[in-house]
């Protein structure tokens, strides 16, 4: 269980993690591999889903140590009274520095475990902000205010710049130095280049919220290394 995952706060109520891209939030059907939850269930015996991230997203998940907790958390989701903020690294250069994506979100109706922009969708909206452009890649920061599947996800694509890295609405392809830096050449060491990003561009970084004792809470789990070295580089260029 080494490095799988770090604890960002606990108490006696629920744990905040920072879970690793690549790593199931929950049990998936098949019982592939083993998720974040039954790590924690190991650990700390009883544990309650209050959300779920998807498996390639990383950062920010809750957990509740109790029902009391469970049900607490579960409404403060419900009446969207935790603000959310996500980073994540699209393609291209948004033509605003902040806006609002208000496009209500449908189940795809061909192509399974895909969501659309739909007319008769639910009622979708995220807040977003440009925190480092370029016109090869930018750094965006997403505040959800509704919470449906794949949500950034198929906003992102929505106005044109979806999230690097992205097999369903992106190109899914790795982010190389090579295909912005025009005189790229590899270290002495190595046979071929290493992507600095090869994994969906998302990240949880921020949820504010007050709990059941009113304490305030505003837990942060930092932006990934790949992400800032990535913004490093193309500001070099």
């Amino acid at each position: 269980m080494k490095n799988k995952f770090s604890i960002v706060f606990e108490n006696d109520d629920f744990v905040a993690i920072n879970k690793p891209a690549g790593m199931l939030s929950i049990p998936d059907r098949e019982q592939t591999e083993k998720s974040l939850k039954e790590y924690l269930i190991d650990q700390f015996g009883a544990i309650f889903t209050v959300h779920r991230l998807d498996k390639d997203t990383s950062g920010l998940i809750i957990f509740a140590k109790n029902e009391t907790t469970h049900k607490f958390f579960s409404r403060l989701f419900e009446d969207r009274k935790i603000e959310k903020y996500y980073v994540g690294v699209v393609l291209g250069q948004p033509t605003h520095s902040t806006g609002s994506i208000d496009a209500p979100i449908a189940e795809h109706t061909i192509q399974k475990g895909m969501m659309t922009i739909h007319r008769n969708g639910k009622p979708s909206l995220t807040s977003y902000e440009v925190l480092e452009a370029n016109k090869s890649y930018s750094l965006v920061s997403f505040q959800l205010h509704t919470g449906r599947t794949h949500q950034i996800r198929v906003h992102a694509k929505n106005i044109g710049h979806p999230l690097a890295c992205d097999p369903l609405y992106g190109d899914g392809k790795p982010v190389l130095l090579s295909s912005v830096k025009k005189k790229f050449k590899l270290s002495k060491h190595e046979d071929e280049e290493r992507p600095m990003i090869s994994r969906l561009a998302l990240h949880s970084y921020k949820l504010i919220f007050d709990d059941e004792q009113g304490n305030h809470h505003e837990l942060i789990a930092d932006i990934p290394k790949e992400f800032k070295a990535l913004m490093q580089q193309l500001k070099k260029l």
